[in-house]
C-alpha cells in the first residue's frame, strides 16, 4: 500500500494523486488525514527545507508493509545540491516530493494546473521507484 501524507497541500491534490498512483503501481493508495509540520527542517539562510530531515521525521509514521509519500509546496534541498524536487530512501519506506519548482509560476510563467498535476505524478513515481529499489539510470540516452 502507498499512503500519501500532506504537509501543506490541498486534500483534492492528494486524492487525485492517489487515484493516479494506484493503477501505476497496481497497489492500493490512500490519503492519510494527518498533516506533518516541517518547520524544524527549515534552513533560515537558504529559506529551504532539508528533505532528509523530513524523511527522518516520517519514520515513526510508517505502517507495516506501506510506503509513505509526503507531498509539500515548500522548496526542498540537500546540502550538496541547490535544490531537489524530491528525495526517497532507496529500498526504504519513505519519500517526499515538492510542488515548489514543479509550478510554472516559479519560472515566471502563467499557472498551468494540468501540467503541475502531471509533473507531480511523474515526480512521485520517480521517488516511489527509489523506495522499491530502483536507481537512476547511468545511460542518459
Amino acid at each position: 500500500m502507498i499512503q500519501l501524507l500532506g504537509i501543506d497541500v490541498a486534500a483534492d491534490v492528494l486524492g487525485d494523486l492517489a487515484a493516479q498512483l494506484a493503477p501505476i503501481f497496481r497497489i492500493p493508495c490512500q490519503v492519510r488525514p494527518e498533516r506533518l509540520d516541517v518547520a524544524f527542517a527549515r534552513h533560515r539562510m537558504r529559506n529551504q527545507y532539508f528533505s532528509t530531515a523530513i524523511l527522518q521525521a516520517m519514520q515513526p509514521l510508517i505502517e507495516p508493509g506501506a510506503r509513505l509519500l509526503a507531498v509539500t509546496s515548500v522548496d526542498l534541498y540537500v546540502p550538496v545540491l541547490t535544490f531537489v524536487f524530491g528525495e526517497a530512501q532507496l529500498t526504504g519506506a519513505c519519500a517526499v516530493v515538492s510542488l515548489h519548482r514543479l509550478r510554472e509560476e516559479f519560472y515566471g510563467l502563467p499557472p498551468r494546473e494540468d501540467l503541475l498535476r502531471e509533473r507531480l505524478v511523474k515526480e512521485s513515481v520517480h521517488e516511489l521507484g527509489h523506495t522499491f529499489g530502483l536507481r537512476h539510470c547511468d545511460d542518459w540516452r
